[in-house]
């Protein structure tokens, strides 16, 4: 990396723009309504989600974060807070269709529901992932880029610039 050093305790990078990611993986079902797949049946998936922010490093050699952009350990706690222990082994639906009628008789019999304002597709689900993890980040950091699998071979991604 080329640096000029200030002084002892600083550093001045010319390059100081990071993008660090984290990975998680949860187990989510979901129902499409009105699709003519075979997708249309209510399924699951090993989802594996690719979070990645970007910003600058801090650089005051007293601060406990000297280095990070951020710490993992912060962005674990706010997708899991958010995403994965919500969703995680949970189905969901609709809430704008019919299904919404399925919904609340799967609660009834004890399964966990989540109820969408939108069809929970991959695509969806990418948009009110990043809603919900900017609303939680640092206003230093940035959320750059997701990528959400639902299968090994079929993904769906979103980029910040595409989105602002």
């Amino acid at each position: 990396m080329d640096y000029i050093v200030i002084s002892n305790s600083k550093i001045l990078y010319l390059c100081t723009m990071i993008r660090i990611t984290k990975i998680f993986t949860f187990e989510t079902a979901h129902v499409l309504y009105n699709y003519d797949g075979k997708c249309k049946n209510m399924h699951g998936h090993s989802y594996k989600l690719f979070v990645t922010v970007k910003g600058n490093p801090i650089n005051d050699i007293s601060n406990v974060k000297n280095g990070m952009v951020v710490d993992f350990g912060d962005i674990k706690k706010i997708v899991k807070e958010e995403i994965v222990d919500v969703w995680d082994h949970a189905v969901l639906l609709n809430a704008l269709t019919p299904h919404k009628e399925l919904g609340e008789d799967l609660e009834q019999k004890g399964h966990k529901v989540i109820y969408c304002n939108y069809q929970p597709t991959c695509e969806n689900m990418l948009y009110n992932i990043a809603e919900k993890i900017k609303n939680k980040l640092p206003s230093h950091v940035q959320l750059a880029y997701l990528k959400l699998h639902e299968t090994e071979n079929s993904y769906g991604e979103w980029f910040a610039e595409e989105n602002s």
